[in-house]
């Protein structure tokens, strides 16, 4: 980039074709609130809700707020996500549930540090305004998963289960959607992750659902989802074939050695039962190690697949200006 061209971070959101994608189950009380305050904060955004067969009139309040209406009948927010990042053209792409619990207003601020910085996605970290807002059970639960999740694919989020987020235009529709429910956020940030990506995140509002508004989100139920969902998309990434084979391969070895010390000094195999337990962990041990490299291979062409389908879209900031 030559000196006297204009950087990306200094032209102006409004230049970029922003969408918000709203999904929605059962949000009445709340979504016309959200679409209100999204078109304030981002009045040259398209807005859309996509209803997932709720039984209220979400439709019917979200169509009279002026957001575009669509419905995706397979239930579950990974889902409706998919759908949405399928069927959306834009540039930036802000992703927010429809409850009205975040600051719509941090969406511009999200938005400039995405341009800036030329990132992919901004996460917006909770902070709650009201204590009641973040019940202690989903706080004790996002803190367990957020911190398992550093462990095991490295330390970039404190908030990995907010679901306000901003994306690239490369990163949604390279995005290979895998979940059906809640732990479609823990997918998106864990797929941020596994590819290293250009990823940041910004504290924000966070407030009590209206009056009347319930949340969907069990603590246990879609807990246990989320955390099982880290552990597929772990053993995906990282497959555990070759240390099970090695942890193999050591007991086996453990075993052997007495009987081979015995063998050398008196000539004979008098545990039997052991010598034979030791070989069929050792054969064992080879045949995971074999699977090991094989699953590493495979996951190497997988992630190597992603990188090029997100290659081949252009970076932050160099999207199409609107017209």
């Amino acid at each position: 980039m030559s000196s006297n061209e204009p950087h990306a971070g200094s032209m102006a959101a409004s230049q970029f074709q922003t969408a918000v994608l709203v999904p929605c189950y059962n949000e009445e009380r709340a979504v016309a609130k959200v679409v209100a305050d999204f078109r304030a904060a981002l009045p040259d955004a398209a807005i859309y809700v996509y209803d997932n067969n709720s039984t209220d009139r979400t439709v019917e309040a979200a169509l009279r707020a002026g957001a575009v209406v669509r419905r995706e009948a397979y239930q579950g927010k990974g889902h409706v996500v998919r759908r949405m990042f399928n069927d959306v053209e834009a540039d930036v792409y802000v992703l927010v549930d429809g409850d009205a619990t975040y600051d719509a207003p941090s969406a511009r601020g999200m938005i400039a540090k995405l341009i800036d910085e030329r990132l992919d996605m901004v996460v917006a970290a909770r902070a709650d305004r009201d204590h009641a807002a973040y019940r202690p059970g989903h706080r004790a639960g996002n803190r367990l998963l957020t911190g398992f999740v550093a462990h095991m694919f490295g330390r970039a989020f404190t908030d990995i289960l907010s679901g306000y987020r901003v994306f690239s235009r490369r990163f949604v529709k390279s995005f290979p959607i895998l979940s059906g429910g809640f732990e479609i956020e823990t997918e998106l940030t864990v797929h941020a992750l596994e590819l290293e990506l250009p990823v940041g995140e910004m504290a924000t509002p966070y407030f009590s659902r209206p009056s009347g508004s319930a949340s969907k989100l069990s603590t246990w139920n879609d807990g246990f989802r989320i955390l099982s969902t880290v552990f597929k998309l772990y053993r995906a990434a990282r497959p555990l074939f070759g240390a099970f084979g090695i942890a193999l391969a050591i007991i086996s070895i453990g075993l052997a050695i007495p009987i081979f010390t015995t063998y050398v000094q008196e000539g004979l195999v008098p545990r039997l039962p052991t010598a034979v337990l030791s070989t069929g962990l050792m054969l064992l041990a080879f045949l995971s190690i074999a699977c090991g490299l094989i699953l590493d291979t495979v996951t190497r062409g997988r992630r190597e697949l992603k990188l090029l389908a997100y290659l081949a879209l252009r970076a932050p900031g160099e999207e199409r200006r609107r017209s």
